[in-house]
């Protein structure tokens, strides 16, 4: 099949994540997304928005599409650096049957609602979420607050340079009110 030319399946998934209202901009003739993602309710992630990136192989959806976050998140499950996610339904357990609105309708907020330390990309949050849960949800919630905050998606969709810093410091500073 010719990459110029979106298969039908990539415009059917597409056009359902925008009527589930989900804020998704194209490139590539469809390829390549980024869709606004909704931290879930009820976690520490609650009131952060996230830029996460959609690649779609040519031979989707019989191939995982590549999924990651390009706003900063801190979880055990998803790479600091590169917004890498660890998430076996994404990777090994994929199928045809799976679509876009499934990815951020279901998969993306249970993995912020179950992070699994067992298996990080991210060690530092696996290690602060095992041995102190109470310290992952203030650190998280300083993530959210300096990197996922809707000012910064914002300046973002203005064409603003939003720096993306290691939030790595944020496990030495004192913590005042939580």
């Amino acid at each position: 099949m010719n990459p110029a030319i979106p298969n039908h399946r990539i415009k059917i998934d597409v056009m359902r994540l925008i009527e589930n209202k989900f804020d998704v901009t194209t490139f590539d003739n469809y390829r390549n997304l980024i869709v606004k993602f909704y931290g879930p309710a009820d976690t520490p992630y609650e009131g952060g928005v996230w830029r996460v990136r959609v690649l779609l192989p040519d031979n989707y959806p019989f191939k995982s599409p590549s999924v990651g976050f390009d706003t900063q998140i801190f979880h055990p499950n998803v790479d600091q650096i590169s917004g890498t996610i660890c998430l076996d339904v994404l990777n090994q357990k994929w199928t045809a049957l799976y679509d876009l609105v499934i990815i951020f309708d279901t998969f993306l907020p249970q993995l912020l609602k179950n992070p699994n330390p067992d298996d990080p990309l991210n060690h530092c949050a696996a290690m602060v979420l095992t041995r102190t849960p109470e310290r992952y949800k203030y650190v998280v919630a300083k993530h959210v607050q300096e990197f996922a905050n809707p000012e910064k998606v914002k300046q973002w969709e203005r064409g603003e340079d939003v720096e993306q810093e290691s939030g790595i410091s944020d496990l030495s500073d004192n913590e005042e009110d939580g």
